[in-house]
């Protein structure tokens, strides 16, 4: 059994499969789509339309890189607020046309910069949240490698939200969280323990719905084996939510996340 900061190591790996690495093999005849029509393109954040085996959907995802030069171009996978408007336009626009919400999530959090303060970091993600929660389309959200803080949960107010066995879904990271509660950055194993991050954990936690398991990383063709397994639970899941009223999947998605607000109140 992995200790939980063994699954935040491996959910940081620069060799993780990327947002627009699982679209481009998922979805055929995936176009991507740039802007927010506001300010610029944030290369943090990736989205565009395709087909799932025939079926026409919107993906968005947040993109990392595979090196240094790649990762910084993608400012390590911290989405500015034109990053979360880009998101939120592609969805409105799938709402419009009737196309399921697929949202990949890979951030340790929001860009937490003056420039992105500037343009109100704090409103966009906000903005998001209050969308999805009424956004009349199926959303389904997974997390491919780190789930951090808001910057995660601005895609990802879904009707399903599934993790990948080998990832993290948390307020903060494990450094972050020792740092507060001890004062003491180096405890961060101890904190990734107590923190409850893992899909296992979140799972138990009734927080995510379901647990795709990932291929061993040793395997010849992990990336195929994982990305098969995620179009094949979309499909299936995708056939229920869009057989769905729409009244019905929004009062289950309100349902869902005032069922998540009660069991952290208690």
């Amino acid at each position: 059994m992995k200790h939980a900061y063994d699954i935040v190591t491996l959910a940081r790996k620069v060799t993780r499969p990327t947002a627009l690495e699982y679209f481009n093999y998922i979805l055929d005849d995936f176009v991507e789509l740039h802007g927010d029509r506001s300010f610029q393109d944030d290369k943090a954040v990736v989205g565009g339309v395709g087909l799932l085996r025939g079926r026409p959907v919107t993906a968005v995802g947040i993109q990392k890189g595979h090196d240094l030069e790649e990762n910084m171009e993608r400012n390590f996978g911290m989405p500015h607020p034109e990053g979360y408007r880009k998101t939120l336009r592609l969805m409105k626009q799938a709402e419009k046309f009737n196309r399921p919400v697929i949202a990949l999530v890979n951030t340790s959090g929001a860009f937490s910069g003056v420039s992105a303060e500037e343009r109100g970091q704090g409103e966009a993600i906000a903005r998001n949240l209050f969308e999805m929660s009424g956004l009349r389309t199926p959303i389904i959200s997974i997390v491919i490698g780190e789930g951090g803080s808001g910057g995660a949960l601005a895609l990802a107010l879904a009707d399903r939200v599934w993790m990948l066995s080998n990832t993290v879904y948390s307020v903060l990271s494990p450094e972050g969280f020792a740092s507060i509660l001890w004062k003491d950055s180096s405890r961060a194993k101890e904190a990734a323990q107590l923190m409850k991050l893992t899909a296992k954990d979140l799972l138990e936690l009734e927080v995510i719905e379901k647990i795709i398991e990932e291929a061993r990383e040793e395997d010849e063709n992990y990336f195929e084996i994982t990305a098969d397994r995620i179009r094949d639970s979309l499909m299936e899941e995708l056939n229920i939510l869009c057989d769905m009223g729409i009244d019905m999947l929004l009062e289950k998605r309100y349902e869902r996340f005032r069922r998540i607000g009660e069991f952290e109140e208690r």
